[in-house]
C-alpha cells in the first residue's frame, strides 16, 4: 500500500511541473548598415530601416548565433537579412551583404 501511495504521488508531482512549451519561431525582413560589430559577444549593431511585422526603424544590437553568418558581416556594410524572432529571443540569420564604402 505504502508503494502504490508514493507512486501516485510521484505521478501527481509530475503532473504538476511546468513544462513551457517552446513558441514557434517568426521571421522578418530587414535591412540596414552594420555599424559596429562585437566579435567576443556575436553582436552586430545594426541601423535598419522598419522591420515589417516586428519593429520601427532603429539602431540596435542583434546576436548572431552562426559563425558562418557573422563572418559576413563587415562595419559600413549594407546588408540584408532576416531576423529570427523566437518567444523574447531574436538573431540575425540568413545574410546577404554588399561591401562596406
Amino acid at each position: 500500500m505504502k508503494t502504490l501511495i508514493c507512486v501516485v504521488f510521484a505521478l501527481l508531482l509530475t503532473g504538476c511541473q511546468r513544462n513551457p512549451t517552446a513558441k514557434p519561431a517568426k521571421e522578418y525582413q530587414m535591412q540596414g548598415e552594420v555599424v559596429g560589430l562585437d566579435p567576443a559577444a556575436h553582436l552586430a549593431t545594426v541601423k535598419a530601416g522598419k522591420i515589417e511585422g516586428w519593429m520601427e526603424a532603429m539602431t540596435m544590437e542583434y546576436p548572431v548565433k552562426d559563425p558562418q553568418e557573422f563572418s559576413k558581416l563587415k562595419v559600413g556594410g549594407n546588408i540584408q537579412a532576416k531576423i529570427t524572432v523566437q518567444g523574447t529571443d531574436y538573431w540575425i540569420s540568413s545574410v546577404n551583404s554588399e561591401p562596406a564604402k
